[in-house]
């Protein structure tokens, strides 16, 4: 006699929802399996239902996921009749088969479906993330003569041949390098989050995981920054006021004084962002890439800036700067809650606009890098760079660097500073090879002493050996 009920994990996973489980029990022996289906909280699950109503109603997706839990049920019921036909009918043969069913299932389409939920919660950067991975995949099976990948297929082997394939690729953004290695590293961390993810909702078993076996490792980069000198060189640039040089330069400057603001921030700033409070000007806003809250006071350098651009004399609703077309109807959302919740194809066009409004300004300071005579691949990021690099060197901590950066945590702005903190190591050379000519080694004092001597006169010698006696 078999026995077929859904049950909840209360141990949620790393993404904080509950899987539903499928308990199979047999002549008293039971066994479970992860469905593809979890829920955000446990009371939105009802072990108690009646029909299929497992999800309750107040779920949007309910109806589809008590679906599919209905087909997965009734898919449990058949193989454990097919099964009994040959008398090997047990809670772990009737698990062993759905296993089987699911390590058939399409891990290309799994992996497409995973980047529209990102894309549809907003995740428009990560999602192109996702997409360009799953594009590069899609080239390598076409290549092989295939048009799918199934869970089945996923192996040391083929993860092996697929790193083959992604360094012959060429860079999209320069055709004459092949891909970088670090960007090697992104699109196995991206297929090994997938793997995860299908791990966690009963598509793969865990010892099928091919990242058990499979490595892949990028490499360091040094995080390019511009001294103080440079700095100064590319502030003493005769610009004509308008240009878009000029323009460009104040998007960098404006950025290191406001602790290094990423791009895709500063490009979106509407003057609603400059508030007066504490008896001085601020600028407050929340950042797209974490949504963390930044509260920080515009430096006198920074006013000036904003000056230039009609600083008191505009709209609060309008952008500070002159980048993105106020007539596009993604303008409308005035705070980055309003962003998020934005239709897709509307953040989709706003990533697209800000992506492209941040290469021009790179490509503008690339020239006036190469007007300042600075041999340097100047980018936005690198005003980040340039703040946190001339903030160690005034002395400022960690710590603050930190809270200034809005770094997570601690490690990792030690991590990030390390790049630039040199200190420590040339010291150590210094003091290893840096000898001082005062510090002669005994070899050498007694050469010195016996040319001295040798320079000397009968009578000299004779008032110095008389010296030492007395002394």
């Amino acid at each position: 006699m078999a026995n077929f009920r859904f049950e909840l994990n209360s141990k949620p996973s790393r993404n904080k929802r509950h899987t539903i489980l499928l308990c199979v029990s047999v002549g008293g022996k039971r066994k479970r399996i992860s469905t593809p289906i979890s829920v955000e909280k446990p009371s939105q699950f009802n072990y108690k239902c009646k029909g299929d109503n497992w999800i309750r109603a107040s779920v949007p997706e309910s109806a589809k996921w008590n679906s599919q839990l209905h087909d997965i049920l009734e898919e449990a019921k058949d193989k454990y009749l097919e099964l009994a036909d040959t008398n090997q009918a047990s809670s772990d043969n009737v698990v062993s088969k759905l296993k089987e069913k699911a390590h058939s299932v399409s891990f290309l389409e799994f992996a497409r479906k995973r980047a529209d939920e990102i894309l549809n919660a907003g995740g428009v950067r990560n999602w192109k993330k996702y997409n360009g991975t799953l594009n590069k995949l899609e080239s390598f099976l076409k290549k092989t003569g295939k048009s799918d990948l199934l869970f089945s297929e996923l192996s040391t082997e083929f993860l092996t041949k697929f790193d083959s394939f992604l360094h012959t690729l060429r860079n999209e953004r320069d055709n004459n390098k092949l891909l970088h290695v670090n960007t090697i590293e992104v699109v196995f961390n991206i297929l090994k989050t997938l793997v995860k993810r299908s791990i966690d909702l009963g598509y793969l078993d865990v010892s099928h995981n091919p990242f058990l076996t499979f490595k892949y490792k990028g490499v360091k980069t040094e995080k390019e920054k511009l001294t103080l000198e440079e700095l100064k060189s590319l502030l003493a640039l005769e610009l004509e006021d308008g240009s878009l040089l000029w323009h460009c330069r104040n998007y960098f400057f404006f950025s290191l004084y406001c602790a290094g603001i990423r791009a895709g921030d500063l490009i979106q700033l509407r003057w609603k962002n400059v508030v007066f409070e504490k008896e001085e000007w601020r600028l407050q806003y929340q950042m797209g890439k974490n949504h963390k809250l930044r509260d920080l006071v515009l430096v006198n350098p920074a006013m000036d800036i904003l000056k230039y651009y009609g600083f008191g004399n505009k709209p609060v609703e309008n952008y500070i700067f002159p980048l993105l077309d106020a007539t596009k109807p993604y303008c409308y959302a005035l705070t980055q809650s309003e962003v998020d919740t934005m239709p897709v194809e509307l953040k989709k066009q706003l990533y697209t606009d800000i992506s492209a409004k941040n290469a021009l300004i790179n490509k503008y300071l690339n020239k006036l890098a190469s007007m300042a005579g600075i041999n340097k691949k100047l980018s936005m990021h690198i005003a980040r760079h340039s703040f946190a690099s001339v903030a160690m060197h005034e002395g400022t901590s960690n710590t603050i660097i930190k809270n200034l950066l809005a770094h997570s945590s601690l490690a990792i702005t030690e991590k990030y500073m390390g790049n630039f903190n040199t200190a420590t190591t040339d010291e150590a050379l210094k003091k290893m090879f840096n000898k001082e000519a005062s510090e002669p080694t005994i070899e050498e004092k007694k050469k010195q002493l016996a040319s001295m001597l040798a320079s000397l006169d009968e009578d000299a010698v004779n008032k110095l050996l008389a010296t030492l006696k007395t002394n």
